[in-house]
């Protein structure tokens, strides 16, 4: 059985009815911490590496979206009836055949990924994340399939952008867990003390970025008017940057807490730009257009490339406020009892006198 680490963060005594004191321990266990295993550079570089081709491949497939190309080759796993053999490189032929071949690469990379926590990393909790990235990816593949051999349905297109944008978050995540800081740092015991925690704002960012990811994606793909999108995006500003300048101010000296809400802020003004070039451009100049137009065509691709950072960087500041802040909460289970010694009788010649 996998035994977590318990970190101490502070003691209360209290004194029972009985004259009993009572040591009451404030503890915090992280089962992200068992298990421990050397850094290996080598398996941190190849993991950066492939969080980095999930990158372009939400790149690629933001293009094929935008010039509207996802049906320019009509069959699935092959293309044009060939795996190997490219099909005719024209069109829309050009994106959505590329789309398929750094998806296929990207596979490649997960599945290497997989057999080499399974086989080189000690922690268990991490052979399963491997094991749950190839799955997903997997799946993701199966989406993107069922797109082409539906006809771009907007429920299945939606689900497999949410899916891309998720693939994205757990290659990132495997990044950080391999890197030398997770690997050997020693976490310094800090509490959130405030309600609502930073954890539960960071939480709450990342499923209302959900939110606004499907908003998005079926306003795309024509299966919602604009304006939910558009209207989310509010509450999406307001609560990151809650979340961001909340993290920044009361952990100003923790930098694996400052550094990512740092980044948050500043993804955060540049989406919030991009997606006001890919209203205009898509909404308002592209009105009636025989085809997308190139404005268009690149706000809308920096704009989903943007959020799937926005939302890959507030996954790691609610990972590390997990880490380093957590809020504070009493344990019961953790308590431990110390009984106050009780006074040895006195037989000075003063107390027999009297």
């Amino acid at each position: 059985m996998q035994r977590p680490f318990v970190h101490v963060i502070s003691a209360q005594a209290v004194k029972s009815p009985r004259g009993v004191t009572l040591v009451k321990w404030r503890v915090r266990r992280s089962y992200l911490k068992s298990d421990p295993t050397p850094f290996n550079p080598a398996f941190h570089r190849f993991a950066v590496f492939t969080a980095g081709a999930t990158f372009i491949l939400i790149i690629a497939g933001a293009l094929v979206t935008s010039n509207d190309a996802g049906l320019s080759v009509p069959d699935w796993p092959t293309s044009y009836g060939h795996i190997i053999r490219l099909p005719p490189w024209i069109g829309g032929v050009r994106y959505e055949h590329s789309h398929r071949v750094i998806a296929g690469f990207t596979i490649l990379l997960t599945t290497a990924i997989a057999l080499w926590t399974w086989f080189a990393d000690r922690r268990r909790w991490m052979k399963l994340l491997g094991s749950a990235a190839l799955g997903t990816i997997v799946i993701q593949a199966i989406l993107g399939g069922l797109t082409v051999l539906r006809f771009l349905p907007p429920a299945i297109s939606t689900a497999h952008a949410a899916v891309a944008q998720t693939f994205f978050c757990i290659a990132v995540l495997i990044a950080i867990f391999t890197g030398r800081k997770w690997v050997e740092e020693i976490v310094p015991a800090v509490t959130d003390q405030n309600r609502p925690s930073l954890l539960a704002l960071s939480l709450l960012s990342i499923l209302i970025l959900y939110v606004q990811l499907v908003f998005g994606a079926m306003f795309r793909h024509q299966g919602m008017p604009w304006w939910p999108h558009v209207l989310n995006a509010v509450i999406v500003s307001l609560l990151l940057t809650w979340t961001g300048v909340r993290a920044i101010t009361q952990f100003p000296k923790v930098d694996a807490i400052r550094r990512p809400a740092v980044a948050l802020l500043f993804i955060l003004v540049l989406q919030l730009c991009l997606g006001f070039a890919a209203f205009i451009t898509r909404v308002v100049w592209s009105v009636g257009a025989p085809q997308p137009e190139l404005s268009m065509v690149i706000a809308t691709v920096a704009h989903v490339s943007v959020g799937a950072l926005l939302l890959a960087t507030t996954a790691v500041l609610t990972l590390q406020v997990w880490r380093h802040a957590p809020a504070a909460q009493n344990n019961p289970v953790e308590a431990r009892s110390v009984i106050a010694p009780r006074q040895a009788p006195d037989f000075s010649p003063q107390t027999r006198s009297s």
